[in-house]
């Protein structure tokens, strides 16, 4: 019996910006809002990973629509007239060919433009997509995974579940606000949740992390979240728990003070 490749692939996909419209709007939790879009633009939409990100271009206050950026022979350039788009980074949810659709889960957090439209969004609204450039697609072959995350990683941790087939086992150390905010996750694999809630405590998640045992056997840990709990997060694993940083993806999805912060970390 031959051991299964373990080896991670970083996929690249022709860039191309699309004009969608809201489908249908579905509240996954009080402060999750599903939105599944459509549109002609998504024949050719390609999302190989569970963490891919496409950026998202808002129409300006009053527009019915988003003013896209220009994909030309020197890359990628902003229109030279009118006020700079919009834009956020989220991740595909789910993406269905045949039905010609694509999910995208909004966490409402009040105000900002994102949460903003989101939660005014109606069938029919215009919305432009960016992406993904690429994928980065993780083995299923490990015997087990650990999944780590706040509200914002709650989409990838999702579809991640729901693709995994059966056979590893699967830790999810996730961080919410309270017990409404806790998601149902399907899932075909051994899996536990252990849900972690804020409650004014001072980094609840890595302390969870730093309590956590890890399985036995070959294993891989993704994460995503706020930057600097992840980065100590990712520190923590690495140089106190021996994690080889080949088998670890840790990401920032936002920065307490900033804006449209995504990047890895440790790459």
């Amino acid at each position: 019996m031959h051991a299964p490749d373990l080896t991670v692939q970083r996929i690249r996909h022709p860039l191309k910006m699309r004009l969608l419209q809201v489908r249908r709007t579905r509240l996954v939790a009080p402060h999750l809002l599903s939105i599944t879009f459509t549109g002609d633009d998504l024949n050719d939409f390609v999302s190989a990973s569970f963490d891919d990100h496409v950026k998202l271009f808002f129409p300006q206050p009053g527009a019915s629509e988003p003013v896209l950026p220009i994909i030309g022979p020197e890359g990628v350039r902003m229109t030279d007239s009118g006020p700079r788009p919009i834009a956020r980074d989220y991740t595909p949810r789910r993406y269905d060919a045949a039905a010609q659709e694509l999910e995208i889960q909004f966490v409402l957090h009040g105000e900002g433009p994102a949460a903003s439209w989101a939660a005014h969004a109606k069938p029919g609204d215009r919305l432009g997509i960016g992406g993904p450039r690429g994928s980065f697609v993780i083995p299923t072959g490990f015997d087990w995974f650990l999944m780590i995350g706040d509200e914002t990683a709650l989409p990838a941790v999702g579809r991640r579940l729901e693709e995994l087939p059966a056979g590893p086992r699967v830790i999810a150390v996730l961080e919410v606000d309270g017990d409404h905010a806790q998601l149902g996750f399907e899932s075909r694999t051994n899996t536990e949740i252990i849900w972690i809630r804020r409650n004014g405590k001072p980094d609840p998640l890595e302390t969870a992390v730093r309590k956590l045992q890890l399985p036995a056997g070959e294993g891989y840990v993704w994460a995503a979240g706020e930057a600097a709990v992840m980065r100590s997060i990712h520190t923590h694993l690495v140089t106190e728990r021996g994690v080889h940083k080949s088998r670890i993806r840790a990401a920032s999805y936002w920065k307490r003070g900033a804006i449209a912060i995504h990047e890895s970390l440790g790459d």
